[in-house]
């Protein structure tokens, strides 16, 4: 679960897509520069080429940086969480419980 949140935080923060669009563009630039040198088909197949390989590219750093990012304390405060709303939860019946014992015996003494 932690991964997943980090993983679809990084997502979508937009810095590979970032990467992707700059890296297209910059692609593109260098075709127009260069347009005497190539044909429209190999610029179309270089422009898409470089975009998918980008794109690969960024999801290797993705899991790269998944891969090599500590969430042991992430992890471990959810857990802290989790175990404290589940002993407050408890706490809160046990509370419960003893006001509920203590108007049975005021019944009882009445």
């Amino acid at each position: 679960m932690v991964v997943e949140r980090f993983s679809q935080n990084v997502i979508n923060s937009g810095i590979f897509r970032l990467y992707i669009a700059t890296g297209f563009f910059a692609t593109v630039i260098f075709f127009v520069i260069n347009a005497d040198l190539f044909t429209p088909i190999e610029m179309l197949l270089g422009i898409i080429g470089v975009t998918v390989a980008l794109k690969g590219v960024s999801n290797m750093m993705l899991s790269m940086i998944i891969a090599f990012f500590s969430l042991e304390d992430r992890k471990n405060e959810l857990n802290f969480k989790y175990n404290e709303e589940k002993i407050d939860a408890m706490l809160n019946e046990l509370n419960v419980q003893d006001i509920i014992a203590d108007e049975e015996k005021g019944k009882k003494a009445s």
